[in-house]
């Protein structure tokens, strides 16, 4: 998506690892010793975007597919093999301050806070790493104590606190300095219901008060449908789709699923298609997208209809399809 001033810009980007490989047993342990082999594994593969200030975009790809690793190297943690990337004006490789102060990652899957000192310990610690002046920092620190609800979490230590209350605290950690770029990876992972629900809307809070660009990899489609309007599909280190979230269900969906409630006995709709009446009394009917609506105007014709929803197909099944098959 094109752009004037985009805050991130990712050009042909490669990512191929070395990974050492060797025949079991003792002899081939001790032969690599000498002449060590290894194999190149491509982790991401000539990719390109760009992200526009104040977006959220969904990165979205299975496990293996490159997500973890675009992400650090847009952060700045490992170099690319080849291509550009810019963020904020700046290469991340190069860990300059001015972008390190503006950018931050928070993974799911790793802990930042120091283990057995209290949450408001680690939060004064990351102060002063970001060199925070005290009346920015209190102010910062008040407002994410609000939004979260971290008052009866400061006083513990982090080897105290649940999944849900730890990953409250490491985003209000990663979030003391302000950052106006935020690449997060799976920070829902593992959370109930509620807790998913508290965190989205606090990341939705976050980046329209300071008009923050996000990069959200998860494997909750509620996350995504709840924040991204924008979408990027990656599997296997390719780029396979970035665009609108509406765009990716209407081309790579085909069926649509028509709910029916009748007002009298319920009718025979197998003449329109494989129906199945549910234990509530609903009929569910699947038809092809071009068929919905002549379907609908017959079945509205022939039978008393009381209610009537077309749902899309879940967005997991859309993108499992797309993965599956590779289509661009």
């Amino acid at each position: 998506m094109p752009s004037n001033n985009p805050i991130i810009e990712v050009s042909g980007l490669n990512k191929t690892f070395q990974v050492p490989v060797r025949e079991s047993g003792l002899a081939a342990a001790v032969k690599s010793l000498i002449h060590r082999k290894v194999s190149e594994v491509p982790a991401v593969s000539d990719v390109s975007f760009t992200i526009e200030p104040g977006e959220i975009v969904g990165f979205i790809g299975p496990n293996g597919a490159g997500k973890t690793t675009t992400l650090k190297m847009l952060s700045g943690l490992i170099h690319p093999t080849s291509g550009s990337v810019q963020v904020l004006g700046h290469v991340p490789q190069k860990r300059e301050p001015e972008l390190l102060k503006k950018i931050t990652l928070v993974m799911g899957q790793r802990n930042q806070l120091v283990w057995d000192i209290p949450v408001a310990d680690t939060f004064e610690l990351n102060r002063a790493v970001y060199r925070i002046p005290q009346e920015n920092y209190k102010r910062t620190f008040n407002e994410l104590v609000e939004l979260l609800d971290l008052s009866p979490l400061l006083k513990k230590a982090a080897r105290n606190l649940s999944l849900g209350e730890r990953m409250k605290c490491e985003i209000a950690a990663a979030l003391l300095h302000l950052p106006t770029v935020l690449f997060l990876d799976e920070p829902t992972i593992g959370l109930d219901v509620t807790m998913q629900r508290r965190i989205r809307e606090f990341i939705r809070e976050y980046n329209v008060r300071y008009n923050a660009s996000v990069i959200l990899t998860s494997h909750y489609m509620s996350d995504v449908e709840a924040l991204c309007k924008r979408i990027l599909l990656i599997h296997q280190g390719k780029l396979l789709f970035d665009g609108a979230l509406a765009d990716l269900t209407n081309r790579f969906s085909t069926k649509r699923t028509l709910t029916f409630r009748f007002a009298g006995a319920c009718p025979d709709l197998s003449k329109y298609g494989e129906a199945v009446q549910e234990d509530n009394g609903a009929v569910k009917l699947t038809a092809a997208r071009e068929d919905v609506g002549r379907t609908v105007a017959a079945i509205l014709a022939d039978c008393e209809v009381a209610d009537l929803t077309v749902e899309e197909p879940p967005l997991e099944d859309v993108i499992h399809r797309v993965f599956v098959k590779g289509i661009v």
